[in-house]
């Protein structure tokens, strides 16, 4: 493999990895590499951003890398975060929203087990936006993080409390919802059912 298609393809794990990382072990199985390459070609990759002046770098976090925005540049990430035309939430955050509220509490695996995709990003979203937050660990591999919905979400919503929530089945012969998002909703009403009738 040519070393700048190795540095190329590199840029590209650690951005598909987003928060969580990638370890240089990694990096050398997917790419089929020696570790010392891999390693070799991340190096030259995080200075050819400190060398370019680029807006991302190149961060070790608990022994994973990532790319990360540059700490000088935050004043204007507030200002996307809280900008009034991203007042709305995409599909993602509002199935993602959805998940959190039928299902809570629930680890970020368990919901991406529901939508089958990735949802970090849209977790990350509803936690900014104060839909959703942080209610404790989890007690298992890892102890993985919880989710559940804050007051915030309530009043967005104007839910009284989450009894106030509706069946998922009555979103299902709904017109207007989009197909992925009716799935959605029978899957939580299926899962919900199995999960009462494992309880009797």
């Amino acid at each position: 493999m040519d070393y700048k298609d190795l540095k190329s393809i590199i840029e590209g794990l650690l951005f598909l990895s987003g928060d969580e990382g990638i370890s240089i072990r990694q990096i050398a199985e997917i790419t089929e590499q020696r570790a010392e390459l891999a390693a070799g070609a991340l190096k030259e990759l995080k200075e050819d951003y400190i060398a370019q002046e680029r807006g991302l770098q190149v961060v070790q976090i608990a022994g994973n890398f990532r790319l990360a925005t540059l700490p000088e540049h935050a004043p204007y990430f507030e200002r996307l975060a809280y900008s009034p035309s991203r007042s709305s939430l995409s599909q993602a955050a509002l199935e993602t929203l959805a998940i959190v509220a039928y299902r809570q509490p629930i680890t970020r695996v368990e919901i991406e087990e529901i939508r089958g995709v990735k949802s970090e990003r849209a977790i990350h979203t509803l936690n900014n936006k104060d839909l959703i937050y942080e209610v404790g660990r989890a007690e298992a591999v890892g102890r993985p993080i919880l989710y559940g919905t804050t007051k915030s979400f309530l009043e967005s919503f104007g839910l009284a409390n989450l009894k106030e929530l509706p069946e998922p089945s009555s979103f299902e012969s709904t017109d207007n919802l989009e197909e992925e998002t009716q799935l959605l909703f029978s899957k939580l009403d299926s899962q919900m059912t199995f999960e009462e009738a494992e309880q009797v």
